[in-house]
C-alpha cells in the first residue's frame, strides 16, 4: 500500500495537483494563489491561458512555465517526475476545472504515486459538480461519463447503458455535437426524460436550460449553441425487470451495425442482468 506524505510546505520535492476557475478569475482558492506564486514547475494545459490567469489574479509566477496537454503528456513524465525527485514543487493545471477529470493529468498522478512521491490536491472548481447542483435534479447518486462518444453507433450503444441507469448523469459534449447527441437521446431514452444543459457555466454568457429531453433538443436544433457544455441526465425511473423476449431488438440493431452476434449478446445480456444463453436463443429463434 503507498501512502502520500501530503504536506506541501514540509521538505522534499511535492506534485500539486490544482483546480483552476471555469471563468471567473475569483474562483482561484487561496492556496491555489500562493502556489502559483511558489512552485518551481507549472505543468499547464495551455501556458498562454495559465498566464492570464495569473495575471488576472495579480501573481508573478516565479518557477518555470511549461506546456503539458494530451499530445506532449507522456514526453513530460520523465522530467516532471525527475524535479519532483529533485526536490522541486511542480504545479499540475488544466484549461479550467480538476486535471485528470477529461484533462491531462491521470498520467503524471500516477506514475508519481506508483513511485511513492508526495502527491496532493488543491481542491477547487469542477464543471461536474457545478452543473449537478445547477441541474435542479435528484443529484444524491451519480456517475461521470467524460465526453459523449462522436459516432452515431457508439453513441447510441452509449445511452442505451443510460436507459436504465437509476443515478443522475453528468457528461460533457460539443456545442457542435449537441443537437445530435439530445436527438439521439430522445430516441433511446424517450422525450420525458429530464435534463438540463449547462452552458458557459461561471461566466458573463452562463445559461443554464432545464426542461425534457424533446424540449432541450429542439432548443438545441434551433441553434447555433456555442460556448463549453455540460449535460446532466435525470437518473431513470424505476422500471420492472427486462424479458429476454424484449431484448431481441437491441441484439439485432447491434448486430446490422456490424457488430458480432456474441458480442452484441454478451453485452446486451450484461446490461440487462439476463442469462446470455437465453438471450442468444431467443435471437436465433426471432430470425
Amino acid at each position: 500500500m503507498a501512502t502520500d506524505a501530503a504536506d506541501p510546505s514540509g521538505p522534499g520535492g511535492m506534485l500539486l495537483v490544482a483546480a483552476t476557475p471555469l471563468g471567473d478569475a475569483r474562483d482561484a482558492s487561496a492556496r491555489l494563489v500562493d502556489a502559483i506564486a511558489s512552485a518551481d514547475v507549472v505543468a499547464a494545459e495551455d501556458t498562454r491561458r495559465f498566464r492570464s490567469l495569473a495575471a488576472a489574479l495579480g501573481v508573478t509566477v516565479a518557477g518555470k512555465v511549461i506546456s503539458h496537454y494530451d499530445a506532449v503528456e507522456a514526453a513530460r513524465l520523465p522530467g516532471l517526475l525527475d524535479d519532483v525527485r529533485g526536490g522541486r514543487t511542480v504545479l499540475l493545471v488544466s484549461d479550467a476545472g480538476m486535471p485528470a477529470v477529461s484533462d491531462p493529468g491521470y498520467r503524471l498522478v500516477a506514475a508519481a504515486a506508483a513511485e511513492g512521491l508526495p502527491v496532493t490536491c488543491l481542491p477547487g472548481p469542477s464543471a461536474v459538480t457545478t452543473a449537478l447542483v445547477l441541474s435542479g435534479l435528484p443529484v444524491e447518486r451519480f456517475c461521470f461519463e467524460g465526453f459523449a462518444p462522436r459516432r452515431g453507433g457508439e453513441r447510441t450503444r452509449w445511452l442505451q447503458t443510460l436507459a436504465a441507469e437509476p443515478r443522475a448523469t453528468v457528461f460533457f459534449e460539443s456545442p457542435h455535437r449537441l443537437a445530435d447527441t439530445l436527438a439521439a437521446a430522445v430516441t433511446v431514452l424517450g422525450p420525458d426524460r429530464r435534463a438540463a444543459v449547462c452552458r458557459e457555466l461561471t461566466k458573463k454568457h452562463e445559461e443554464v436550460l432545464r426542461g425534457p429531453l424533446s424540449e432541450l433538443a429542439e432548443w438545441a436544433e434551433e441553434g447555433p449553441v456555442r460556448g463549453e457544455i455540460t449535460v446532466v441526465l435525470a437518473g431513470a425511473a424505476p422500471t420492472a425487470a427486462p424479458t429476454v423476449e424484449s431484448l431481441v431488438g437491441a441484439v439485432q440493431e447491434r448486430v446490422n451495425e456490424g457488430e458480432r452476434l456474441k458480442t452484441a449478446v454478451a453485452e446486451v445480456a450484461e446490461a440487462a442482468g439476463v442469462p446470455k444463453r437465453e438471450l442468444y436463443a431467443a435471437t436465433l429463434a426471432a430470425r
